[in-house]
């Protein structure tokens, strides 16, 4: 499975977020706060959510106890009119590793492949920005058909 290289826009982000870890994952406690409320986002570009990892130092591959920020969140044209309880985050344009994905999202073969295979065999090291996935109209929740794509920041060797 072969990304695609894309320098990413910048991104305005308007959402939820948790402190966290894998090992005290809160993911789904995360989406069930915001999902509710996202329809009082305003100025949305998409329908398209994201799923974003903010680490505040480079992570640690296999490190299931680093904390990190996760993030439910919808990408707007502007941080006008931020619903109470919501935060903003900027998130800056640069190089990302895209890859198209299906299956479960509790599958993590997929990020197996991506950090043990992938990219120590391409010209790309892990760059210290945030992770994201976008969830589009393909997106089911628990559903062996779900697509998505995963955002992984790189930088040439």
């Amino acid at each position: 499975m072969e990304p695609r290289i894309i320098i990413s826009s910048e991104k305005k982000l308007v959402g939820k977020q948790i402190t966290m870890s894998l090992a005290d994952n809160k993911t789904s406690n995360l989406w069930q706060s915001f999902l509710p409320r996202r329809e009082e986002i305003k100025n949305v570009v998409s329908n398209e959510m994201i799923s974003m990892s903010v680490y505040n130092e480079p992570l640690r591959l296999g490190d299931i106890n680093q904390r990190f920020e996760k993030w439910a969140a919808i990408e707007v044209s502007n941080f006008n009119n931020v619903p109470n309880d919501m935060e903003t985050y900027t998130l800056k344009k640069g190089l990302y590793a895209v890859f198209h994905y299906k299956g479960l999202n509790t599958d993590n073969k997929i990020f197996i492949y991506i950090f043990g295979t992938w990219l120590s065999n391409s010209e790309y090291l892990l760059d210290d920005r945030p992770h994201f996935e976008i969830l589009g109209d393909k997106y089911k929740n628990g559903d062996p058909n779900s697509e998505e794509e995963i955002w992984i920041p790189i930088k040439k060797r």
